[in-house]
């Protein structure tokens, strides 16, 4: 276990410090194309937009597939595009790259999620994830000190550093990660659309699915504007806010790292409750943090909260099948980044609307109240819950 853990720390630190590597990078690459600033959004945006089309395809698609080699196909897709960033001489074929890189992290990060349950032992699958967790928590620590250090050198180091990365990753997963064939019925290859008919006809799907994305629309509404509040509220220049995110991720790596023991004794239906009821308080009282201390204080337990439950999240869906669990996580994340997507829009009217954090908080919280009722109304907090994918369930018996 601890070995298929490490390798998939190691693979979901790389697409993590890949996707916030280029944020620092901006006014350097905004410069050096001769670009409206107003566009310069589209370096950061093309990825997430790459990895979210992507994964509705990916998804059903590996579910066939023996998931070792979907990684590898990812990885090579992953270091040439991010190889070809650092030799982007144009603006235009820089978005290009880095949509073809996300494109090439949907095949590795959707297919960890994936491959958990099938190469650890049941009572080791929300460690194991947690694990993971912790490997794009620690992203986003390292992400934008690394982008900035390596861009000291040139901009263009930190797109080829990260390329090299990957490329010994690849060796080292070729070597050591086991074969994780397709389920027996995925052999067969039903059609994309057959494949998403039959698992939203899975009990409980659509409501686990849509609660998701309700809930990180909340998440990454608040998330986006952090840094903008300490700026605005507490005159933080830009390497200060930096800094005070650190501690934040630092929070979110603990979380995934030390709460796997702490969800095996309260369960995982009495661990997501619980993160919500401390999410919903401590977003309520975050507008009325009237220093950077108490701020700080009351992120840093709300990311330890998100490290905490995240694993939940991603076990709790992957327990909707055994067969397609490549469909969920691909949905899972093209979720969180229609999340982010709508969350981030959404923020930006708030914030600029309501003094402080009052207006993004009181959105978060709504949205995860809203989330929690759909969870509720699931039955996954009732005694009597068990998971749909602990039998055959609707989408199973697709033939």
């Amino acid at each position: 276990m601890k070995k298929v853990s490490l390798l998939f720390f190691s693979m979901i630190f790389l697409i993590g410090t890949d996707t916030f590597l280029i944020s620092p990078l901006l006014p350097i690459l905004t410069a050096a194309y001769k670009i409206p600033t107003e566009i310069s959004g589209w370096m950061v945006s093309s990825y997430a937009l790459g990895y979210a089309i992507s994964a509705l395809f990916v998804g059903p698609v590996s579910d066939g597939l023996d998931r070792k080699k979907v990684m590898i196909f990812g990885l090579i897709v992953f270091s040439l595009s991010t190889f070809l960033c650092g030799l982007s001489s144009t603006f235009w074929t820089m978005v290009l790259f880095r949509l073809l890189a996300g494109i090439g992290a949907t095949f590795v990060g959707s297919q960890v999620w994936a491959a958990i349950p099938q190469l650890v032992a049941r009572q080791d699958i929300v460690k194991s994830m947690g694990y993971a967790t912790a490997g794009l928590s620690i992203s986003q620590v390292v992400g934008l000190p690394v982008g900035s250090y390596l861009a000291a050198l040139s901009w263009r180091a930190p797109f080829f550093v990260t390329a090299g990365c990957s490329i010994i990753l690849l060796c080292i997963i070729s070597a050591f990660l086991p074969p994780i064939p397709a389920a027996r019925y995925m052999e067969q290859r039903p059609s994309i659309l057959r494949v998403y008919s039959g698992l939203f006809q899975t009990p409980r799907a659509v409501n686990y699915m849509l609660a998701y994305f309700i809930f990180q629309t909340g998440n990454f509404e608040a998330f986006s504007f952090i840094g903008l509040w300490y700026s605005s509220s507490f005159s933080l220049h830009v390497a200060a806010v930096g800094t005070a995110m650190i501690v934040l991720g630092i929070g979110n790596a603990i979380g995934s790292l030390f709460g796997s023991s702490l969800i095996r004794k309260l369960g995982e239906a009495r661990s997501l409750f619980l993160s919500f009821c401390a999410y919903i308080i401590l977003y309520s009282i975050l507008p009325f943090s009237h220093s950077l201390v108490a701020a700080e204080a009351v992120l840093f337990l709300i990311f330890l909260t998100g490290g905490y439950v995240f694993p939940v999240f991603m076990s709790t869906m992957q327990s909707l099948t055994a067969t397609a669990r490549g469909t969920v996580s691909a949905l899972a994340n093209a979720a969180m980044y229609a999340g982010t997507t709508i969350g981030g829009i959404i923020g930006g009217l708030l914030f600029s609307r309501f003094s402080g954090f009052t207006g993004v908080s009181f959105f978060t919280v709504t949205a995860y109240i809203v989330s929690l009722l759909i969870y509720a109304g699931s039955g996954i907090f009732s005694k009597h819950h068990k998971h749909p994918g602990d039998k055959n369930n609707a989408f199973d018996k697709v033939k």
